[in-house]
């Protein structure tokens, strides 16, 4: 392989990646729910990917502070984990897995059009027509899915996934801005950071229902939330968004609903229907199209 093809397929490679990490977080956090207060699992969650940045400091020192910076770091950090985590955490609550994953097919218009505003990127038509194709499979997949007793309230659960998605928008935005300046790397561990800070905070609320009894899936569900999906996935992202432009990344976001859905059956027992699988393939063609490169005449 060419070191063209390499620096092609890298970013795509680290992406579905990054994807497929992100869709086993709903599974995960569905198991950590199980046997701990939601803020506690992603307090803890955040406290074992700053720990693992913790041996890494002397890597992180490598960059250039730019003047201004620090509200755009904030704004990255507050944006997603604080924000994002918070309204994800009640999401999942209420809803089922598969739904929750469902709502992040609206993530990239949300950037697309947010990169248009505020980053000047151009978005074609082509683009938007794949975001619309991989959108009706999302929603699609997700109505063929038969109801669950793990979703309580999936309606209200999916307007917080949404919320959630709002703020992913802000963060994905202000991330494309800074990475022209700081490695993947150091933007990943100042998330990390700042969300072990932020949700520290909650630990002192009397609605917290603090363990009094040790539970190992749960548990191991919080160890492979802040190493596997907080550090690897953020990492897989976040270079790939350095790579490409960000409207462009963000299509990736569509892979999500159709992992969660077949992580879900393997390990939750969620039901694949027939139905589910049509509308997966129309997802994966709906993120081909926004990403397949128009022909020349």
């Amino acid at each position: 392989m060419s070191p063209q093809q390499r620096a092609r397929w890298l970013p795509v490679l680290c992406l579905t990646s990054a994807m497929v990490l992100w869709a086993s977080s709903f599974i995960a956090l569905k198991l950590a729910f199980k046997g701990y207060d939601p803020m506690l699992v992603i307090w803890g969650r955040m406290l074992v990917g700053s720990f693992c940045f913790a041996f890494l400091v002397p890597q992180l020192r490598n960059f250039t502070y730019r003047r201004g910076d620090a509200k755009y770091l904030l704004f990255m950090a507050i944006c997603e984990p604080c924000i994002y985590f918070i309204f994800e955490a009640k999401a999942l609550q209420l809803t089922s897995a598969s739904q929750a994953g469902m709502i992040t097919a609206m993530l990239p218009l949300l950037v697309a059009f947010g990169a248009m505003a505020f980053l000047k990127e151009k978005v074609t038509r082509q683009t938007l027509t794949g975001f619309g194709v991989a959108i009706a499979g999302t929603c699609w997949l997700s109505l063929a899915a038969d109801a669950s007793t793990d979703a309580p309230q999936p309606l209200l659960g999916n307007f917080h996934e949404f919320l959630a998605m709002v703020a992913a928008a802000g963060y994905t935005l202000s991330l494309k801005h800074l990475s022209a300046r700081y490695s993947p790397f150091f933007l990943t561990a100042v998330q990390c950071w700042v969300g072990a800070l932020f949700f520290a905070c909650f630990l002192v609320s009397p609605d917290i229902n603090l363990p009094r009894e040790f539970h190992l899936v749960p548990a191991l569900a919080v160890l492979y939330l802040g190493s596997c999906v907080t550090l690897g996935a953020y990492l897989l992202y976040n270079y790939g968004v350095s790579q490409i432009p960000a409207s462009q990344a963000s299509a990736y976001i569509n892979l999500i609903p159709v992992f969660t859905v077949i992580l879900g059956f393997l390990i939750l027992g969620e039901r694949f229907t027939p139905s589910q699988y049509v509308a997966s393939a129309l997802v994966l063609y709906g993120v081909y199209l926004s990403q397949r490169r128009p022909r020349p005449l």
